[in-house]
């Protein structure tokens, strides 16, 4: 794709995965997870559970989710999760020995599940892959009307460390333009007992580019985040997508200044103590995770359970259907709960790399993360130059985009501010194609 084009429009899509989920299709015949699993490491794996529920559905989200669901619906869903997390736990026993590097809930909202489904998932999870969250980093989301007092002494009573609250925004009239509820109160007593009880890192996540925010507004909100002293503070750009609420009410203004809010938002963190990490991702000096265990997603898998979830090996990329449509994602998880076992056993919808596409892969989850792309690792991982395999990259130092050195090849300020860019840029065309062909239900 053309790399004027792409940047004259940066924020086109979110760039976090390769290749995106719009590529995935259904596999005929399905592929035996045993199989897939069998020649990958298996010893820091990352587990993720996605719950597709919350109370409701803002005006933003195009994630795999449903608002208010039927209680019916939601006991059929958690007793399927527990036969795939049941499946999956003798395939893997069956291949030998395995152990995961860190654990995350999110959705939807998991917190929407009572204290008790909480506790029964937990205990699924340890009995069936015998993950030991006391020492297993164990992350959650959680919404500000359903992080009770009670709900949060349970997540810290099992063993989570990180709890991530979307705000999006300290301010009414924003909330009502993303169809959100106005919860500044219970945003400020849910992160009061989250200091009281001890949780070592809490993250919470603002929107910028909401129509009728200015920049003067949306500093206001990331002043008022950063009086609660967040360890961690991810910043969103607005991305109106088809078929979300604010699609439909065409809800785009403000878009324009999401360039500015972005700046002025790197300026305040940087001069309170924050070191960026990616695009999104800012973290408090004081609280760089080193003691985390060692996990590298351009390396390591990940083992996705629930409908909505993605799963990760180096070959095979794998998931359930996706859709943003209330009748259409009320139809999935109908079918995930009426699923087998054998079923559980394979992977039928997702994508599979070629050498080519492990390499785009490596190369995005490295570049949209600084330090950036370590030229030795990618080395010794491919056995070739990542400059040789990606001439184009030339043009990303050209541009003053990047900077290679000795050591690696890093986005620049400037480069990391488009950093959404690069994924639709380095995708192959086979993927692009599927993506354009991607239909949205």
């Amino acid at each position: 794709m053309n790399l004027d084009a792409l940047l004259a429009e940066p924020y086109a899509a979110y760039a976090y995965a390769y290749p995106h989920k719009t590529a995935y299709r259904a596999f005929d015949p399905p592929i035996d997870l045993a199989a897939a699993w069998a020649q990958e490491s298996r010893h820091a794996l990352s587990g993720y559970v996605h719950i597709p529920f919350c109370a409701y559905r803002c005006g933003f989200c195009n994630l795999f989710a449903l608002g208010a669901p039927r209680a019916g619906l939601v006991d059929a869903f958690l007793s399927a999760l527990e036969r795939q997390i049941a499946t999956i736990g003798r395939t893997l026993t069956d291949l030998g020995n395995f152990a995961f590097a860190r654990f995350a809930i999110g959705g939807g909202t998991p917190s929407f599940l009572s204290e008790t489904q909480f506790e029964q998932l937990l205990a699924a999870l340890h009995r069936h892959l015998g993950v030991d969250f006391s020492h297993t980093p164990l992350a959650i989301e959680v919404a500000p009307d359903s992080a009770s007092t009670a709900l949060l002494r349970t997540y810290r009573a099992a063993g989570v460390q990180r709890i991530s609250m979307g705000v999006q925004s300290f301010l009414d009239h924003e909330l009502d333009a993303l169809a959100r509820p106005h919860q500044r109160d219970q945003v400020t007593a849910a992160i009061a007992d989250i200091r009281k009880l001890g949780f070592p890192t809490l993250n919470l996540d603002l929107i910028y580019g909401i129509a009728g925010q200015s920049v003067s507004s949306f500093m206001r909100s990331l002043e008022s985040a950063l009086a609660f002293q967040p360890e961690e503070l991810y910043l969103y750009p607005l991305y109106v997508r088809a078929l979300t609420g604010l699609d439909k009410a065409r809800r785009t203004q403000g878009l324009s200044l999401r360039a500015q809010m972005y700046q002025s938002a790197c300026e305040v963190l940087q001069s309170s103590g924050y070191v960026q990490q990616s695009l999104r991702m800012f973290r408090r000096a004081d609280a760089m995770q080193s003691e985390m265990p060692d996990y590298r997603c351009q390396d390591d898998g990940m083992l996705g359970l629930g409908c909505g979830a993605r799963s990760y090996t180096r070959t095979l990329h794998y998931s359930d259907e996706y859709a943003v449509g209330r009748s259409a994602v009320t139809d999935l998880i109908a079918h995930y709960a009426q699923l087998s076992d054998a079923d559980f056993a394979q992977a039928r919808y997702g994508y599979e790399l070629d050498a080519d596409d492990q390499r785009r892969r490596y190369l995005l989850q490295s570049l949209l993360l600084w330090p950036g792309v370590e030229l030795a690792a990618y080395r010794e991982r491919f056995g070739s130059e990542v400059m040789a395999d990606f001439p184009q990259l030339d043009e990303l130092c050209a541009r003053g985009l990047a900077v290679l050195d000795a050591q690696g090849l890093s986005l620049t300020a400037k480069g990391m501010a488009h950093a959404d860019v690069y994924g639709p840029w380095l995708s192959s065309p086979a993927v692009q194609a599927r993506m354009e062909a991607y239909a949205t239900r």
